[in-house]
């Protein structure tokens, strides 16, 4: 059991290194296209692991509740989407493809704040990954190890565009590609960090688990909706970004089902 958690909560980490290490295998900077189809990629994915990995098992744990099961979902949606957009506002942070700092002013380097940038987009999904394996340890509604594991899969293959995303930019803006690619694989040691701490933390939260699911999941639409489909959207290509984000939409549903 130890060690299907401890997998579990390192896959996701794996897919982060594997997408930086894109920075030994391409020149120059990653081409616009790619990077477009990346982004809608992350997006589907992360959607459709909000809705079938999070909001649905936390409805599904309240169907006792009558005409009120649909409050734990709503509340703890709500509350992740208001706690990212807090992290958004204080953390000081710049985002690819803008010279423009958000979050409070800072003399961090530029380095240091595309890194923060990415680790608010991965701090969701770890605690996403927790939650889930939390429920699944404490044998929770219907989410099973199975179900946690497919939750992982999915966000690793998310992140391996996401690791390419970060470290490319970082070896065209002059650093070595080995520096470039440990920038890029650190982004992602937020999530098994993040997820360790709600599983530890998992037998005395069961109570509030479907609350921790959907704001798991409000936490992830808030990252996609605020930063990734809008740089996915911007200038040309952005058609190349519906294509990716229905492609990751569809793979992680597929995912999320066959392995019930």
């Amino acid at each position: 059991m130890i060690v299907t958690l401890a997998i579990g909560l390192l896959i996701p980490l794996l897919g982060t290194m594997f997408g930086s290490a894109f920075v030994f295998l391409m020149r120059n900077k990653m081409s616009e296209p790619l990077q477009k189809s990346l982004l809608g990629f992350a997006s589907g994915v992360m959607v459709a692991a909000s809705v079938w990995s999070l909001l649905i098992p936390a409805m599904n744990m309240c169907r006792d509740s009558g005409q009120w099961s649909f409050v734990p979902a709503s509340v703890g949606f709500l509350l992740g989407i208001c706690f990212l957009l807090l992290i958004d506002e204080l953390t000081p942070h710049l985002h690819i493809g803008t010279d423009k700092p958000e979050g409070i002013r800072s003399h961090l380097s530029r380095t240091a704040m595309l890194t923060l940038a990415v680790t608010i987009h991965n701090l969701p999904e770890g605690m996403a990954i927790g939650v889930v394996y939390g429920g699944a340890d404490q044998g929770v509604g219907n989410i099973t190890l199975v179900n946690a594991l497919a939750v992982s899969i999915g966000i690793a293959i998310q992140n391996i565009p996401e690791g390419a995303i970060i470290s490319m930019p970082m070896r065209a803006a002059g650093n070595s590609k080995w520096r470039s690619f440990m920038i890029g694989s650190l982004s992602g040691v937020i999530e098994p960090i993040g997820g360790l701490i709600i599983l530890l933390l998992a037998s005395t939260l069961t109570p509030i688990l479907p609350y921790l699911l959907a704001f798991a999941a409000g936490a992830m639409i808030y990252v996609v909706i605020e930063e990734l489909i809008p740089e996915a959207s911007m200038g040309k290509h952005s058609n190349l970004s519906t294509m990716g984000f229905a492609i990751g939409f569809v793979l992680m549903m597929i995912l999320d089902t066959i392995m019930e």
